[in-house]
């Protein structure tokens, strides 16, 4: 693995947090191939390349996407794509730790030129970043213990249900089902901490990750597999930085016709997966991609 860099835990900014819910909507200019992004909106691939780094924003607990080994390494699904975009820069990596709620901030305060967080796609963060093409699909689950479990949202009235703040099971709770009552938590293991102290009936979260976590923790059972549409994961760049945007989803084509993702996929997630998982529950094939592209 390449050496990286990493930098301390992001802080949750909560005045980024406050704007994120009053900024109005604005397009990107992602047909621009100038070589340099916006004013005030991120670092161009040329400014990327002069400096030799490039800083990537990603969990460090979030396993097997992406989470710090006991060595200290960086690895995970996550990781290794940030890997590869590194090496194909020519650059090296900056890991930028962050939670799920700061991954905004993180680019807007220029602490990161890309996310790469198990980033679901959604309307309200379009709004506020640019999301490249995306890599995965996910849906919401819910687990809970085998002995309780939790296979209808109607269960879970009068339970208290474990959500991570600033994730698409967080608002799809809120908008679809507001009667359940959220117990919210800063990070993943918060969130699977309070649940297994019996603070919550259940959790809600993307349901790949559930499907690992319940492999990882025997006595738990990802009950309702999918609420929702389906979603996708996508990286995501600065409002604005048209440039590095364009060159991400030119990557993002490349390493899908290459087979990277499935081949990221074996290495990194099956091995957490239950066995009725398959790579294409997971991986976008190429004419998934070419009908997700504008």
């Amino acid at each position: 693995m390449r050496r990286t860099i990493r930098r301390a835990a992001l802080g949750i900014a909560g005045a980024a947090v406050a704007a994120l819910a009053v900024v109005g909507c604005s397009s990107s200019d992602a047909g621009s191939t100038s070589g340099q992004s916006d004013a005030g909106s991120g670092q161009s691939v040329q400014e990327i390349k002069d400096k030799g780094t490039i800083r990537i924003a990603t969990f460090t607990d979030l396993k097997p996407y992406g989470y710090t080994t006991d060595d200290g390494t960086e690895t995970g699904y996550d990781v290794e794509l940030g890997e590869r975009l590194a090496k194909d820069l020519g650059v090296q990596v900056e890991w930028v730790p962050v939670n799920a709620d700061a991954r905004v901030d993180a680019l807007r305060s220029d602490k990161a030129d890309l996310v790469l967080a198990n980033f679901t796609v959604t309307d309200e963060r379009q709004a506020v970043v640019d999301f490249a093409d995306p890599y995965m699909k996910v849906s919401i689950g819910v687990v809970s213990p085998d002995d309780a479990q939790i296979t209808a949202v109607s269960q879970l009235e009068g339970k208290q249900l474990a959500v991570n703040k600033g994730t698409t099971a967080e608002q799809w709770f809120t908008e679809n089902a507001p009667q359940i009552e959220q117990s919210k938590y800063d990070s993943k293991t918060e969130q699977f901490q309070a649940f297994k102290d019996g603070r919550a009936a259940a959790i809600a979260d993307d349901n790949t990750y559930l499907y690992s976590w319940a492999k990882e923790n025997p006595g738990y059972t990802v009950g309702i597999k999918q609420l929702g549409d389906q979603s996708f994961i996508a990286p995501a760049v600065v409002k604005g930085n048209s440039d590095l945007l364009e060159w991400v989803n030119t990557e993002v084509s490349a390493l899908t016709d290459e087979g990277f993702f499935t081949q990221d996929y074996t290495d990194q997630l099956k091995p957490y997966f239950t066995d009725d998982v398959q790579p294409e529950d997971v991986v976008l094939t190429a004419d998934e991609l070419a009908g997700q592209q504008q």
